[in-house]
C-alpha cells in the first residue's frame, strides 16, 4: 500500500493555497512545519493575500504570525499559545473565543470554512492506514471538510489509536519529512505548587477518572497518588507526568464506566518518552476533541475529577483564566467541558487550584476581577477551590460564605484588605460579620 504513495516537495503542496482560503494547521506537538515554511515563502514572494489560518496552540515557531505578513497571512486562533501570544496581544493576530469541545464544530457545521488542511502522520501501515499521532483535536473535523489535505509523512508520529487513525485515500497530497516533533520540558514543581498538588491529590480518590492539563501543578498532583488505586484518565491532554503512575499500575482504568481499561485524550504534549509511550499502544485511544471535551460524556465516568488552573479569582467565585485584564493570554480551552463534565459526574469533583500570589507578590484573588478580565469559569460553575494555603468547597455556598471561604485560602499578606473588600460589598448585614467573627 505504501509504494502507491506519491510524494511532492512541500514548495509543489502549498501551491494548492489561493489568496482568501481557510487553512487548518494540526496544533500542539503536530505543527507541520515544513509546509508552514514553504507557504511563508510564498507569502514572501508576494504570491499570497488574505489567507486565513486556524489552529490550536501549536509548539514551534509560528512565522505566519509575524507582523511582516499583515494583510497577507490572517491567524485566527482557537486558543492563544505563548508563541503568537505577543502578536495576538498587539493585534497582528487574532482569536477566536470557542469551548475546545466545539472546535471541531466550526468546521463540521460550516461557520469556519475549510480550503486545505495541513497536517501530520505517521507512516502507513500495510492496510493504508496512517494515524494522526499526537493531535487529533479538530484536525479530524478539518480533514472530513477540507477541499485538499496535504499530509506530512513523518517516522516520528507515533501510530496511536483511536479517532487518530484514517485511511491514506483521505489525504490529497503527500511531503515526507522526518523533523523530530516538538517536545515540551517537565516542569519541575516548586514548594508552593508541591503544596497545591498535595491538598488536590488529597481530594482524588481511588477509581476516580483524571482530567488535568501540562505544567508544575498537574506534575505535582500526580506525584502524590503513588498510594491511590484503579486511577483512569479521560482528559484533553497528557504529559510526562502519568508515565510513571501507568507503570506502576495506579493508572490502570478499571474503574470508568466508558472505555474502561483506555486512557482516553485528544492531544499530547511532552518529551520523545510520552510519544512512545502511546506508539502502537492499544490502553491509548486519541479521540475527537467533540468526543473528549463533551461534558455529557466526561459525566458518564464515576469520580471525574477535573484539576484547572486560573489567573484570578473573585470573591464571588469567578474565574479569569484567559486574560490579564484586557490581554489575552491563552484561551477558554477545555476548563469549562471539564469542570462542567466532572460537576454531573456521579462522585465528581471540579477543582480550580491556582497559587494565591504571583511570583512578583500580587494576590491572584481579588475583590473584584481586574477591568477587562473575561471570565472562563463562571460562579455557578465553581465548585473546589485550592491555593497553598487551603482547599474549600464553594458549591452551594451564599455569597457572603464564599467570600469568607475565599478569603481563608488567599496569601496571609492580602486578607485584611479582601476582608475590608467583603466587609463593605455585604457590610449592611449583621450577619456578615456575625458570620466572619465566628470563622
Amino acid at each position: 500500500m505504501f509504494k502507491e504513495i506519491k510524494f511532492t516537495t512541500p514548495e509543489e503542496a502549498v501551491k494548492v493555497i489561493k489568496s482568501g482560503d481557510h487553512i487548518h494547521l494540526s496544533s500542539v506537538a503536530s505543527a507541520p512545519q515544513c509546509l508552514i515554511k514553504a507557504m511563508c515563502e510564498r507569502g514572501r514572494n508576494n504570491e499570497l493575500h488574505d489567507v486565513h489560518i486556524h489552529h490550536l496552540h501549536t509548539e514551534g515557531p509560528a512565522p505566519y504570525a509575524a507582523p511582516e505578513f499583515e494583510g497577507v497571512f490572517q491567524l485566527d486562533s482557537f486558543f492563544v499559545g505563548g508563541n503568537v501570544r505577543k502578536v495576538t496581544q498587539s493585534g497582528y493576530a487574532d482569536y477566536i473565543p470557542i469551548f475546545l469541545s466545539e472546535t471541531q464544530r466550526l468546521y463540521r457545521s460550516g461557520v469556519v470554512p475549510c480550503n486545505v488542511a495541513m497536517i501530520q502522520v505517521s507512516v502507513p501501515d500495510k492496510h493504508g492506514y496512517v494515524s494522526l499521532g499526537t493531535s487529533v483535536d479538530a484536525t479530524l473535523a478539518a480533514v472530513e471538510c477540507a477541499d485538499t489535505v496535504i499530509a506530512v509523512v513523518n517516522k516520528h508520529v507515533p501510530r496511536s489509536f483511536g479517532d487518530a487513525m484514517i485511511h491514506s485515500s483521505k489525504i490529497d497530497i503527500f511531503v515526507q519529512d522526518d523533523q523530530p516533533l516538538e517536545e515540551a520540558p517537565f516542569a519541575e514543581p516548586d514548594e508552593t505548587e508541591i503544596k497545591i498538588g498535595k491538598l488536590c491529590a488529597g481530594l482524588i480518590e481511588d477509581g476516580a477518572t483524571l482530567q488535568m492539563g501540562i505544567g508544575a501543578i498537574p506534575n505535582a498532583v500526580l506525584a502524590q497518588l503513588d498510594g491511590h488505586k484503579n486511577l483512569g484518565v479521560h482528559t484533553e491532554m497528557f504529559a510526562d507526568g502519568v508515565l510513571p503512575l501507568v507503570e506502576k499500575g495506579v493508572i490502570n482504568g478499571e474503574a470508568k464506566n466508558i472505555d474502561k481499561g483506555k486512557m482516553v485524550s485528544t492531544f499530547l504534549m511532552g518529551s520523545q518518552r510520552v510519544y512512545d509511550f502511546i506508539d502502537d499502544n492499544p490502553g491509548v485511544l486519541m479521540m475527537d476533541v467533540g468526543y473528549t471535551n463533551d461534558p455529557y460524556i466526561i459525566a458518564k465516568n464515576d469520580r471525574v475529577t477535573a484539576i484547572n488552573s486560573a489567573l484570578q479569582v473573585d470573591l464571588t467565585g469567578q474565574v479569569c483564566a484567559d486574560s490579564l485584564g484586557r490581554k489575552f493570554y491563552s484561551g477558554v480551552g477545555g476548563q469549562i467541558d471539564f469542570i462542567y463534565g466532572a460537576s454531573l459526574s456521579k462522585g465528581g469533583k471540579a477543582i480550580i487550584a491556582m497559587p494565591s500570589i504571583t511570583k512578583k507578590g500580587v494576590s491572584k484573588i481579588s475583590d473584584a476581577l481586574t477591568e477587562g478580565a473575561g471570565v472562563v469559569t463562571t460562579r455557578n460553575h465553581i465548585h473546589w477551590f485550592v491555593t497553598e494555603n487551603g482547599a474549600v468547597d464553594l458549591y452551594g455556598k451564599s455569597l457572603q460564605e464564599r467570600a469568607r471561604l475565599i478569603i481563608s485560602v488567599a496569601h496571609p499578606s492580602a486578607q485584611e484588605a479582601l476582608d475590608k473588600a467583603a466587609f463593605e460589598r455585604y457590610g449592611s448585614h449583621h450577619h456578615y460579620i456575625k458570620s466572619y467573627m465566628g470563622k
